[in-house]
């Protein structure tokens, strides 16, 4: 009897639930703080707030209240990528979502800010699990290298591209930030260059024929290990470039320079001290390193290292953002690295992943055609598209950051001479 009434009592407990989410969905709306937006739903058509912008959602499925209520960001990714509901613009629309709950953040953030010494204590409870690592990576980047190969430029930089000009081609932007990177280490055919993240091994290639430095380059991505060694051996490179299947944490020796590119958010909050000591202990005491880092802003991140969102529990599991901030003292106190330059190129990023969603798009069947789901389509696309809004709302950003080990100096100017 009890077998027969379940389905039943499952199916009232989640309509109150959805009601009750709906209830107070329309009640935040109503305060509404920029820009009106217009549900459409089962029960007709519903207008909240004034002026532009204005957006249409078409609620396809109620299941969207509880989890946008219930699980906020994480909700919002996954009622999308279950096709509960949709909109025209999604970008537009997540920056529309981002400036309407910034207030609410903001009231989180000091809380956050607040309960960190209590939060710290959770550290020695949280054990290294270098398998859990190794699965996390496995589950973003193995998912082929073909789809990526439609998706990224041909130099398969999967990190912010840096465009001199808006008319520059993806492939043209992503060398540019490949040079820069490049030229910041003052890289020559004397260094020999550690590369922690191979990716696709664009920038060990780049840097080992245009600078002709050595490149030893690690990853714990079988696919990526797979690409790299084989891109390596067909320009002729084996002399020069060395790529490994090995966590950085193995590493021994010392190098000249050492370079990261937005690999950092993939360690984990906790791991932060253990990776900026072990990049110090791996470069010689006059060198230097560069890191390619996305960053949340100072204020926000105690409250987002120690929460769930849409990007880490469906796209890089295990993943956080640090801040500067975070870095540099994390950087300072467990290390002799000075940081010595900054740049900001976090405006690039929107329209780097614009493009690559422009990639795709020229393929209609790019997810049939790899044994991607519907769903997979959708979720790939909030996340592109929810990531270019939190870039162009400067919600988060993305910085190149230059340290010198205490033994480097900046190369003396020329001085006139005087008769």
């Amino acid at each position: 009897m009890t077998e027969m009434i379940a389905p039943h009592t499952t199916s009232v407990s989640r309509l109150r639930r959805s009601r009750w989410a709906e209830a107070v969905l329309r009640w935040l709306l109503r305060r509404l703080t920029y820009g009106s937006l217009t549900l459409v739903d089962h029960e007709g058509r519903h207008h909240f707030g004034k002026g532009l912008p204005h957006f249409e959602v078409t609620v396809s499925d109620t299941r969207a209240y509880s989890a946008l209520v219930r699980h906020g960001s994480v909700g919002y990714g996954e009622s999308y990528t279950e096709g509960w509901w949709d909109v025209a613009d999604l970008t537009a629309f997540t920056q529309f979502v981002i400036r309407n709950m910034d207030p609410v953040l903001h009231h989180l953030d000091i809380l956050a800010r607040r309960s960190a010494p209590l939060t710290a204590l959770t550290r020695r409870f949280q054990r290294v699990n270098r398998a859990r690592d190794k699965a996390n990576i496995t589950a973003h980047y193995d998912l082929g290298n073909a789809f990526y190969a439609l998706m990224l430029d041909p130099t398969m930089s999967y990190s912010c591209a840096f465009f001199n000009q808006p008319e520059v081609s993806l492939e043209e932007a992503s060398i540019a930030k490949l040079d820069m990177l490049c030229r910041k280490l003052d890289l020559g055919p004397a260094d020999h260059l550690l590369e922690i993240g191979t990716g696709w091994g664009g920038l060990a290639v780049y840097a080992a024929s245009t600078y002709g430095c050595r490149v030893t380059s690690v990853t714990i991505s079988d696919a990526q290990f797979a690409y790299a060694s084989a891109l390596v051996e067909e320009r002729g490179l084996d002399e020069l470039v060395s790529i490994r299947n090995q966590d950085y944490r193995d590493i021994q020796g010392t190098f000249d320079k050492l370079v990261s590119v937005e690999m950092v958010e993939a360690i984990g909050w906790r791991q932060l001290d253990t990776y900026f000591a072990k990049c110090a202990s791996l470069v010689k005491a006059d060198g230097l390193v560069a890191i390619q880092a996305i960053v949340i802003e100072d204020f926000s991140y105690e409250r987002t290292k120690n929460s769930q969102d849409f990007i880490k529990d469906l796209i890089f599991p295990g993943g956080f953002l640090p801040s500067l901030g975070a870095i540099v003292t994390s950087s300072s106190s467990v290390s002799d690295l000075r940081l010595i330059d900054v740049e900001d190129i976090g405006r690039h990023y929107a329209e780097t992943l614009r493009r690559w969603r422009a990639n795709l798009d020229q393929y209609p069947d790019a997810y049939e055609r790899f044994g991607l789901s519907p769903s997979f389509e959708r979720m790939w696309r909030m996340y592109l598209q929810y990531s270019e809004a939190a870039f162009l709302e400067r919600h988060i950003s993305d910085v190149q950051l230059i340290f010198a080990k205490r033994e480097w100096h900046s190369p003396l100017r020329a001085t006139a001479r005087h008769a």
